[in-house]
């Protein structure tokens, strides 16, 4: 254990851990088939799963549960868990703008953001570095990355607004679950 904690990224490796376990516990034909009957239970499970999606210690095994369900209606499947990952994205944006919102003000003073931030404002201009964050952090979302980076992004970066986070966060990850129903 003492080993675990000299890791200079812990929680990374955590991650990784997490995607390799449910990698091998999805491979197996009976457990996909168990999360596979989970469907039963209809677009609450569907809903459930969609909540789980944000979360990087969990997206595994929401991406598995997706991969192995076969739903009457993807778009409608889409829809659904696209409201409960936005509903869990909300929960981030409020913890992360609440609990960091002084690290984001001391990240901004720092010499080198300042200098990144000149830089990016110099060859791409302000307007377009906010398209620029947006979009980079709508992929995050919409991909089985950890949306804590997208959020974090929006949260920290930007000044958006809850009802847009909200627009955005669904659109994203409504667009990145169907594109894993489609599978």
């Amino acid at each position: 254990m003492k080993r675990l904690f000299k890791f200079k990224y812990p929680k990374i490796f955590i991650l990784v851990i997490f995607i390799l376990f449910a990698y091998i516990l999805f491979s197996s034909i009976s457990i996909a088939s168990y999360f596979s009957r989970l469907g039963e239970f209809g677009y609450l499970a569907i809903f459930l799963f969609g909540m789980l999606f944000p979360f990087g210690f969990t997206t595994p095994f929401s991406v598995g549960f997706f991969l192995t369900l076969d739903p009457n209606n993807i778009f409608l499947s889409g829809f659904i868990a696209g409201i409960g990952a936005m509903i869990s994205d909300l929960f981030l944006f409020k913890f992360v703008k609440f609990s960091f919102q002084d690290e984001f003000e001391r990240f901004k003073q720092e010499k080198f953001t300042k200098k990144l931030s000149s830089a990016i404002k110099h060859t791409f201009g302000k307007k377009l570095q906010h398209y620029l964050i947006y979009a980079f952090a709508g992929i995050i979302i919409a991909s089985p990355l950890p949306n804590e980076a997208g959020v974090t992004m929006l949260a920290g970066l930007s000044h958006i607004k809850e009802r847009w986070l909200a627009v955005v966060s669904f659109i994203c990850n409504a667009f990145g679950i169907t594109l894993l129903l489609l599978i």
